[in-house]
C-alpha cells in the first residue's frame, strides 16, 4: 500500500495533521487491543513473530509504481489477513512489533512520521476488522459463502488508505483534493488489487498449510515484488528515451513544453525567479552547406556537450528546441543573472576550438540568445516563449553573436520598430473599410485611449509598445464574422451572438502566425473577461486577467457605450462613466475603472474650457 513519504511541506499544516492522525490512530490501538499480547500462549507468539517478519520483511521491499514513482508495499495483505483469520487485536499486536522494527531499521526517518504511519495503519486495519464483522464475517478460515465480507472489508481498507494520504496532499501541498485521489487511484490500482488478492491467498495458506504457507506466500510476494521493481525500471528507461533528443541526449521540444509548464507554476506559487533563453547557432546553415549534414551534426552535439557541461551541478534545464536552436529553463534567476550566465557561455564558445569554425563570419563559433524573464501576468506558456524569441530576433537583428533581454532594446529602435508594427496593423485592418468601416474606427478610437492611458499609467517602453498595439489589433478576430451578422440593425439571435464571441480565439490565432504580433495575442483573447469571471473564453477572474487587460476591457467598453452601434443604444459620456462605476468590481476592475473615469473627466473638462475659450 502506499507508504506516508513527506517531501517539503509547510510546518504548520504538516504538524497539525500528522497529530490528528497520531491522536485517532494511538486511541483506535487502546481500544482494539487492551494490551491483549500480554496474555498470548506460546503457539500464538510464534505466529507473531513469523507474521511479524513477514510484514517487515514486504515493507523492507518497497517498489515503485509508474508514472509518479508512488512507493508501495504489499505488507497490507498481511494486516488484512491477520484479521480475516486472527481478528484485530492480534493484528495490532503484530503491526507494534513490525513498526517498532522498522523504527530501528529506518534510523533516518523522523520519529513521528513512524507514529504517523502506525497510526495511519491503525485505522484501517480497525476499519476493515468492524466492516468484516458487521458484513458478517467469521475469523478463521476462508468461507466461500461469506465473500461479500472479505470484499467490502478490502474495500474500506483500501478506500481510507487513498482519502487520508489524498487528504495530506490537499492539506500540505493545496493540491486539488479530487485530482489527487483520481491519480492515486489510476497510478496504483494495480498494486492495490494485487494486495488485497494476495491477503486472500494468504489467508487459505494460513488456515491450510501455516508455516510453510506463510513461507511460500512470502516468496511469491517477493518475486511480484521484484517484477513491480523491473516494470518501474523499463518505464523510467522509456520515459528517459520518449523525453530525450537522441542526437543531442538532452531533453527534447516536447518535455521542454511540459516542464515549463510545471516550472511556471511553481514560481507564480511561491513567487520565485524564474528565466528562459532562447539559443540559436549564428550561420548553421552556412556550415551546413559547406561540411554537409554530418559535420553540422557533430557541431550541436559539440554544443549540446557544452550546454551539458556548463549546467552540471544546477537546477537549469536544457531542451534542444529543434535544429540548432535550444533553451535553457533557469529556475531561480531573474533576467540580470540568467544574461550573465548565457554571455559566460556565449564568450566560452567563441573561445572553443572547432573544425570549419574559421568560415564563419565572426572567424569562430557563435551564438545568438534572447532571455525572457516570467513575470505573474504571463498566463499562457506560450507567452513566455514568445518573449524569448522575440528577444532572439532582436540579438539576431543587431549582428549575432549576442545575448539580448526581451524589452531591452534602444528607445530609437523601438520608436522605429514601433511605427513600423503600427503601419502593418494598419494594413490588416484596412480589411474592415469595406466589411464593417464601424470596428475599423473602433479600433482606432481605442488604441488612441490606450495610447493616451499608457502614459497616465507611466508604463515603460514595452508595455506601452504591447497594450496600445493590443487594442488597436484587438477585434481583428471579426474578420472571420459573416458580414450579415456584423452589420445586423436587430438584435442578435443567440446562434449568432455565440458566433462573435468566437472572434477572440481567430484573433488569437490570426496574431500567432505573425511572429512580430505573437506578444499581443492575450490583449485579443481576453479583453472580453470579466473581474468576477463571468467573461469569455475562459471564465478568467480578478487578478488571472493581465492588468492592462483588464484595462483594455474598460476602454473597449467605454467605447462600445458611446459609440452608434446596430444592437445597442448609445450612452452619453455621463451614462457611460454612471454605467462603469455600476459594472465596476464586476464586469471591470473597480481600481482601473476609477482611473479610466478620472482620466475621462479631466478630457472632458478640458473639451469645455477650450470650447468657452472659443466663443470669447
Amino acid at each position: 500500500m502506499p507508504k506516508w513519504t513527506l517531501g517539503v511541506f509547510k510546518p504548520s499544516r504538516n504538524h497539525l495533521y500528522a497529530l490528528f492522525l497520531c491522536l485517532a490512530g494511538l486511541s483506535l490501538f487502546v481500544g482494539f487491543n487492551h494490551g491483549e499480547f500480554i496474555h498470548y500462549t506460546s503457539p500464538t507468539w510464534v505466529w507473531v513473530y513469523a507474521l511479524t517478519g513477514a510484514a517487515v520483511l514486504l515493507t523492507v521491499l518497497v517498489f515503485q509504481l509508474p508514472p509518479q514513482g508512488n512507493g508501495l508495499s504489499l505488507d497490507s495483505s498481511v494486516y488484512l489477513a491477520c484479521v480475516f483469520v486472527f481478528g484485530a487485536p492480534f493484528t495490532l499486536s503484530v503491526l507494534l512489533f513490525t513498526s517498532i522494527i522498522n523504527f530501528f531499521i529506518e534510523r533516518k526517518t523522523v520519529w513521528w512520521k513512524h507514529l504517523s504511519n502506525f497510526a495511519l495503519y491503525t485505522m484501517m486495519i480497525t476499519a476493515a476488522s468492524a466492516t468484516f464483522k458487521l458484513l458478517g464475517g467469521v475469523e478463521g478460515p476462508l468461507l466461500s459463502q461469506r465473500l461479500s465480507a472479505y470484499a467490502g472489508s478490502m474495500a474500506v481498507y483500501f478506500v481510507l488508505n487513498t482519502l487520508l494520504i489524498g487528504f495530506y496532499y490537499y492539506m500540505v501541498f493545496q493540491e486539488e483534493l479530487f485530482a489527487t485521489l483520481k491519480g492515486m487511484v489510476k497510478d496504483t490500482l494495480l498494486a492495490y488489487l494485487s494486495t488485497l488478492v494476495l491477503s486472500l491467498v494468504l489467508t487459505i495458506m494460513l488456515v491450510h498449510n501455516q508455516i510453510v504457507g506463510l513461507a511460500l506466500f512470502l516468496f511469491l510476494s517477493v518475486l511480484l515484488s521484484y517484477a513491480f521493481k523491473q516494470m518501474f525500471i523499463m518505464y523510467r528507461e522509456l520515459e528517459a528515451r520518449a523525453n530525450r533528443d537522441p542526437r543531442t541526449g538532452l531533453f527534447n521540444h516536447s518535455y521542454f513544453e511540459v516542464v515549463l509548464e510545471e516550472e511556471m507554476r511553481k514560481s507564480r506559487a511561491s513567487g520565485s525567479e524564474l528565466s528562459m533563453a532562447m539559443i540559436d547557432i549564428d550561420d548553421f546553415k552556412k556550415y551546413n552547406d559547406h561540411f554537409g549534414h554530418l559535420k553540422g551534426d557533430s557541431l550541436i552535439v559539440f554544443l549540446a556537450e557544452l550546454f551539458k557541461k556548463a549546467t552540471t551541478d544546477t537546477e537549469i534545464i536544457v531542451s534542444r528546441y529543434g535544429g540548432e536552436e535550444f533553451t535553457l529553463l533557469m529556475p531561480g534567476y531573474d533576467s540580470l543573472t540568467a544574461k550573465q550566465f548565457i554571455e559566460d557561455l556565449r564568450k566560452n564558445l567563441n573561445n572553443s576550438p572547432f573544425e570549419g569554425s574559421e568560415i564563419f563570419p565572426q572567424g569562430c563559433l557563435s551564438f545568438s540568445a534572447g532571455i525572457a524573464a516570467y513575470q505573474p501576468d504571463i498566463h499562457d506558456k506560450s507567452e513566455l516563449v514568445d518573449h524569448a524569441d522575440q528577444a532572439l530576433y532582436y540579438a539576431k537583428k543587431q549582428g549575432k553573436n549576442m545575448v539580448h533581454l526581451y524589452g531591452n532594446q534602444s528607445p530609437l529602435e523601438q520608436d522605429i520598430d514601433f511605427s513600423q508594427d503600427v503601419r502593418d496593423i494598419e494594413q490588416q485592418l484596412n480589411l474592415f473599410m469595406y466589411k464593417d468601416m464601424e470596428t475599423f474606427k473602433h479600433s482606432k478610437r481605442v488604441f488612441r485611449y490606450a495610447m493616451d492611458i499608457s502614459e497616465l499609467l507611466e508604463l515603460d517602453t514595452l508595455s506601452k509598445r504591447q497594450f496600445t498595439l493590443g487594442a488597436l489589433i484587438h477585434d481583428i478576430g471579426k474578420l472571420e464574422i459573416p458580414w450579415s451578422i456584423l452589420n445586423k440593425k436587430d438584435k442578435l439571435e443567440p446562434e449568432e451572438w455565440e458566433m462573435v464571441k468566437w472572434h477572440v480565439t481567430w484573433g488569437k490565432k490570426m496574431a500567432l502566425t505573425n511572429e512580430k504580433f505573437k506578444d499581443l495575442a492575450p490583449y485579443i483573447e481576453l479583453h472580453h473577461e470579466r473581474y468576477d469571471g463571468k467573461g469569455y473564453p475562459y471564465g478568467f477572474k480578478g487578478e488571472e486577467i493581465p492588468r492592462l487587460c483588464r484595462m483594455l476591457t474598460i476602454i473597449d467598453s467605454f467605447d462600445a457605450m458611446t459609440t452608434q452601434r446596430p444592437y445597442q443604444s448609445t450612452k452619453s459620456v455621463k451614462e457611460a462613466i454612471i454605467e462603469l462605476r455600476e459594472c465596476a468590481g464586476t464586469q471591470f476592475d473597480p481600481g482601473l475603472t476609477e482611473l479610466f473615469i478620472q482620466y475621462i473627466e479631466s478630457r472632458e473638462l478640458l473639451k469645455n474650457d477650450a470650447g468657452v475659450s472659443n466663443v470669447h
